[in-house]
Parts: C-alpha cells; sequence; structure tokens
C-alpha cells in the first residue's frame, strides 16, 4: 500500500478543518462529519478549540483511498500559532494549501507558501468555498497565479492525464505545454513524444515546479471526491533508506500528563523499548523509547515499531525538542517565525519560582515561547506571538497548574547584535575556584541566532573543557548591553582558556563564560559597535483609491519601505514592509479612516535595525554594569582573597595570551563535536 504524510495548511477561517471532516467523512474513516461551528469536529478536539472555533495544536489522523494510506496532519491556522503550523512542515511529504475562495490569497497564505517553500515542502491547493465565490474559480486563480506562482495548474486535468498516460482529454495540450514549460528535462520529453509521463509529472510535483491545484466545497462535499482521486494519483511514492532516522516536529502533553514526542521517520524502523541518543539544549542525552503510539485525533493504539515513512508519537525521550534529530537524521533550519511581543506576567497566590516552572514546561512543548526573569523589574515575562495565543497561554496555566494569571502592557521584543568583531575575556577566581575564557565575538548574517565553534588548540584547553564552555555559550540566551534584549546573529568562538588541575569546577567556567561574553560587549558598546534590532513586518494594505494619499502619508511616518501603489478599480494596494512597533494596531486605524473597506495583512518579516534606537534605549535606562545577574566584571584572586575586576580591566590582567598564529581552523559547535 503506498503511503504519505499530507499537511493541511491555510489561513483562519479558510475551512481547514472543514476539509479534513470531509476527506475523513468520504473516505469512511468516521461515521459522521464534524462542523467547527457546532463543536464538533473529529479533529478540534481541546476544550479551547470547540469554545473558539480554530485549531491551536497540531492534529494526526489517517485514512485510506484507492489503495493508498494517507495520513493528515491538522495545522493550526491562525497566525498566533504559525510557529506550530512552521514544526509540522518538518514531517511532511506533501501539503495541501486551502485557500477560501471567498477571500482568496490573504496575508498569510502567503506566509505559509513562503514557508513551504523554505523547507522545500510540495504542494496542493484546494479552493474551498466555491459556493460563496459569484465569479467562479478564475478570479481565484489569476490571484494564485500572481501572488503565489504561476505553475498552479488544474488539479483534476493533471490527474487525468496521469490517468491517460499523459496525452488524453480536450485541453491537455495547453496544460501539457504549461507543465512542460517548468523543466528543461520534461520540456525535451514532451517535444519528443507530444505527451509527459506519469512519473515525470509527479517528479515536477515534488520537486515544486508543478503545483496542482483542486476545488470545492468542504461543507457541501463537493469536489472531495476528486481531490482524493486526484491527490492519489499525483503523489510519488518514496523510498526510505534503510538506517535509522527520525524528526521530532512537535512535543506535548498526554492525556494523564506524560511527554510525548511526535516523530516522523525518515529512515529504517523505530522500535518501542530502543536505545535513542542525540545531542539537545547543548548537551547529548541517552534514553530508551517507552510506547509508541498511532493517533487518530485524541485517541491511539500502541505499536511495537513504526516503519519509515510514518509518524507517531513516543514516550520516554524527556530530552527532545521540536526540531530534534534522531538516528542519521540531519539536524533542522532553525525556524523561520519568532515572537515579536513581550509581556509581563503575574500569578495570583504563586510566587515567581513556580510561575517560571510552569511557563518552562509549556515552552518546552513551543520553543518560540520565550520565558525568562528580569531580576531588575523583579518580574516574569513572556514572548508571545499575538493576543490570542496570550489568552491560550492563560488557559493552560490555569487548567494545568492551576495559576490565576495576569498579563501587564505588551511591548515589542527587542534583540540586539554587534556590527564589528570583539574579544572578550572573562575570569573567574574565588577562593578554591578557577577558569578563564577567551572569545571572540562577531556579527553573522541576519536570521542566524547565536552560532558557537572553536579555534582554541587542544594541548592549550582540554576537549572537555572546550565543551563545557561551548554548551554554556549555546544554553541560554544572553542579554545585550544596550537595553538587556537577547543577543542574535553572531558568531562566538572559543580563542583560549584555562583551567586549574585542583581548583576548577564545572560551574567555574559557566561564570567565566557568561562574563568573557558580556566583557565583549562591553567593549563593543565602548566602540559603537552594538546594534538594536526590531521587528518588521511585511504589510499589504487594501484601501478605496481616495485613501492611497492617507495610507501613504502613515506608512512614510511609521518609516516603513513601500512599493508603489497598484490600482485595481476603485480601490489601490500597497505592499511593503514596516516596523512592528509602528503597524501592530494600524488595522484599527484602516478600518476607521476607510469607513470599514480598508484591508491590512501583516505577515512577520524579520528583525531589522530599530529605526528609533536611540529612544528605544533611553526609555529602557538599562544599566549593564548594574545588572549583577550579568556582569561583565571578573573576579580575580590575590593573597588567598577574590577581589572584583571592572570590565575594561579585565584584559590586562588576564591570564592567557591568545596567538593567533597557532590558532586551529575554526569549529562549528554542533552534534559531532559534542559526541566525539
Amino acid at each position: 500500500m503506498s503511503q504519505a504524510v499530507i499537511g493541511l495548511v491555510a489561513h483562519v477561517d479558510a475551512g481547514k478543518t472543514t476539509l479534513a471532516e470531509a476527506l475523513l467523512y468520504r473516505a469512511g474513516a468516521i461515521r459522521r462529519q464534524g462542523r467547527v461551528d457546532k463543536g464538533d469536529a473529529h479533529l478540534d478536539t481541546d476544550a479551547m478549540e470547540r469554545e473558539r472555533g480554530i485549531t491551536i495544536f497540531s492534529k494526526q489522523t489517517s485514512l485510506d483511498w484507492a489503495g493508498a494510506h494517507v495520513m493528515l496532519l491538522d495545522t493550526p491556522g491562525h497566525v498566533d500559532f504559525s510557529a506550530e503550523a512552521e514544526r509540522t512542515l518538518q514531517a511532511l511529504d506533501y501539503a495541501v494549501l486551502i485557500v477560501g475562495a471567498n477571500d482568496g490569497v490573504e496575508g498569510h497564505t502567503e506566509t505559509l507558501w513562503s514557508l513551504l517553500a523554505r523547507y522545500n515542502v510540495p504542494t496542493f491547493v484546494f479552493v474551498n468555498k466555491l459556493d460563496l465565490a459569484a465569479d467562479g474559480l478564475g478570479p481565484v486563480m489569476d490571484e494564485m497565479h500572481r501572488r503565489l506562482s504561476p505553475s498552479v495548474v488544474d488539479g483534476d486535468a493533471l490527474s487525468a492525464l496521469v490517468a491517460s498516460a499523459g496525452g488524453a482529454g480536450e485541453g491537455a495540450a495547453a496544460l501539457l505545454e504549461d507543465v512542460a514549460a517548468t523543466d528543461e528535462d520534461a520540456l525535451d520529453e514532451y517535444l519528443e513524444s507530444g505527451f509527459l509521463s506519469a512519473e515525470t509529472i509527479r517528479r515536477l510535483i515534488v520537486q515544486r515546479k508543478v503545483f496542482p491545484c483542486f476545488a470545492g466545497s468542504a461543507l457541501r462535499m463537493e469536489g472531495i471526491e476528486e481531490f482524493l482521486d486526484g491527490v492519489v494519483a499525483l503523489v510519488q511514492e518514496k523510498t526510505w533508506p534503510d538506517e535509522f532516522a527520525a524528526r521530532v516536529y512537535r512535543v506535548s502533553r498526554g492525556a494523564h500528563d506524560e511527554r510525548l514526542a511526535w516523530v516522523k521517520v525518515t529512515g529504517g524502523v523505530l522500535r518501542a523499548k530502543e536505545q535513542l541518543s542525540g545531542f539537545d539544549r547543548g548537551a547529548a542525552w541517552n534514553e530508551k523509547v517507552d510506547q509508541v503510539r498511532i493517533y487518530d485525533a485524541d485517541s491511539f493504539e500502541i505499536a511495537r515499531e513504526v516503519p519509515a515513512g510514518r509518524v507517531c508519537a513516543v514516550t520516554g525521550l524527556s530530552q527532545v525538542l521540536p526540531g530534534s534529530a534522531l538516528g542519521a537524521e540531519a539536524r533542522s533550519a532553525e525556524p523561520a517565525l519568532a515572537p515579536v511581543l513581550s509581556y509581563s506576567v503575574n500569578a495570583a497566590g504563586a510566587d515567581a519560582t513556580t510561575l517560571v516552572q510552569a511557563l518552562r514546561e509549556l515552552a518546552d512543548e513551543d520553543p518560540l515561547l520565550g520565558v525568562a526573569w528580569h531580576e531588575q523589574l523583579q518580574e516574569v515575562h513572556v514572548q508571545l506571538m499575538g493576543e490570542v495565543q496570550r489568552e491560550v497561554v492563560a488557559r493552560q496555566l490555569l487548567d494545568r497548574f492551576g495559576l490565576e494569571v495576569t498579563f501587564g502592557a505588551g511591548g515589542i521584543l527587542y534583540r540586539e547584535t554587534v556590527t564589528a568583531p570583539v574579544r572578550g575575556a572573562g575570569h573567574f577566581e574565588p577562593l578554591r575556584h578557577y577558569a578563564e575564557v577567551q572569545l571572540l565575538v562577531e556579527p553573522s548574517e541576519r536570521g542566524a541566532g547565536v552560532e558557537a565553534g572553536t579555534r582554541a588548540l587542544e594541548d592549550d584547553l582540554d576537549r572537555n573543557w572546550q565543551r563545557l564552555i561551548l554548551t554554556h555559550v549555546l544554553e541560554r540566551e544572553h542579554p545585550g548591553v544596550l537595553t538587556g534584549a537577547p543577543l542574535t546573529d553572531v558568531r562566538i568562538t572559543l580563542l583560549g582558556g584555562r583551567a586549574h588541575l585542583k581548583h576548577t569546577e564545572g560551574g567555574d567556567f559557566m561564570q567565566a563564560t557568561y562574563r568573557a561574553i558580556r566583557q565583549a560587549l562591553m567593549t563593543a558598546r565602548e566602540q559603537g559597535a552594538c546594534r538594536l534590532l526590531e521587528p518588521w513586518y511585511r504589510f499589504r494594505l487594501g484601501v478605496p483609491a481616495d485613501k492611497v494619499g492617507r495610507a501613504l502619508a502613515d506608512l512614510q511616518r511609521m518609516g516603513g519601505d513601500f512599493d508603489a501603489p497598484v490600482a485595481e478599480g476603485d480601490r489601490a494596494e500597497i505592499a511593503g514592509a514596516a516596523p512592528a512597533s509602528e503597524i501592530g494596531s494600524y488595522a484599527l486605524e484602516v478600518s476607521a479612516y476607510s469607513g470599514g473597506r480598508g484591508r491590512l495583512f501583516l505577515e512577520y518579516a524579520g528583525y531589522r535595525p530599530c529605526h528609533n534606537a536611540e529612544q528605544v534605549i533611553a526609555e529602557a535606562a538599562y544599566d549593564p554594569v548594574a545588572d549583577l545577574a550579568n556582569t561583565p566584571d571578573s573576579v580575580f584572586c590575590s593573597h588567598g582573597a577574590g577581589y572584583n575586576v571592572a570590565w575594561d580591566q579585565v584584559p590586562a590582567q588576564a591570564h592567557v595570551e591568545i596567538d593567533f598564529d597557532r590558532l586551529r581552523p575554526w569549529r562549528k559547535a554542533d552534534a559531532s563535536f559534542f559526541a566525539e
């Protein structure tokens, strides 16, 4: 039986869960087609999902159709939970992008399209709610050709070509020409034979050169059977390697609070009671798989083993995170999405430690849920994607931990980086302790996060100490020195260090490492080489033609970058990018000045230099020297007593001298480095 893991992705309210219900019902996997508005959808099992009528957590189910076994993954559609959808993409063989015929291509649709391209996921399109489109499918297809890809083609006709060996049916020639034009080898085949083989068509879909589009109404069960037939005909059976490999795409909690790691097996076989190892959270681990579960919504069956190409959930792995690689699987790319808002959190009747522990358990399931304790403010802060996610987090804290929380006003989540290489030295030598670390902090490309590596010689600093130091570099976010915002887009290189045979303990190198990074950042600040970054949104703004002047004035005031307006009848559309701090609540203004006829679509566009950095830094009033929990100073020892040395005096008193001519070539601190 052929098989494929297919994910459903869409903008909120496009009818994604309704389509899943229709597919399951038509294939006989469920006896009754549930409805989102009635709260009885098969896959929306969480109480919050039923109350809100939206998907919040990814769900797994399956169906059999025409000799194929299809594993369906339903992903959240709301923009606040797009990080959950992004993680699920890494488990997919194919995706189905659902577009509402009544709304067309929306801003988040384009975001999802970009993510599908980033993770190289072959994609089908289903235009839903066709019964609500007065002008039929044509305008939506035109919009998809313009905003997504000109290679979106008629899926029904394409699957008919596959069924008839590529050459039958009226109008086949025009479709064949369009499909063949996407690839040189396919074009040669078409010119030689006048048709394309089924294998060639499937290959073009896998290579994301062609995107078959189907249409119908999931609620009315229109086009569902044709869609199933088409997908099964166009999916290419994949050959998996024999060596075990798997990728964790999600972490959650089961009905009895057991930790579940959701896994796509990409090679060999995953067996219950099998011993697995990996590298996560800056350290190597070795654990045994307890149960292997095959889920259908919230119910599951226990399996002894799962072969390659399938998805499952396992218990017993306490160290893995979404994106963790198991066996021969390569580590996944850093997420493209990131939270842009920061809120202070307070729990009535609970201390900060209890609140932080609860939030960190939630963050264990969602790595983009940032949790931080601000020592100076004596506040717990969380980093979120938006207000709906904030409400969901509050509900999870109440239901799972009994914590009733309130949130402070949301603020923009800034980040910091450096613009020039700087060296840092950290020394920690109170009585009977000793460690010194010397690092190089360099700017990296935008979106790179924090990368670590070493050039230190093992003759000078033992590899075990090097591993420990680089573990401390990677194990947490390091605050910057302009506002205390997290450091990003840097490469930190270990140049050298020193331990004491008798007095060095593991915690000593942690102190020395943290201080070395802070000392480097203070040096960069003194040299004017620190930069504050802020999140930006890409936007698409549609307004009545007579409101274009107002819209352009607003965008200029925000400091945004935008293209010239494009007129479409009595409306105009403006595309560009602007700081999240300026455009975040602009949708309400658009609605007000356009009489409700304006629409603003936003998507995350990464971090850029802050447009009003001086103002933000002044308002933060952050003193890095006074932040004793993240001090840039060092501790030296003299006459049996430790004494503090200010950060700017540390290099002169450091014990290790770095000879760059002797350093080894740079080596990244990756899984192989820590495993050797």
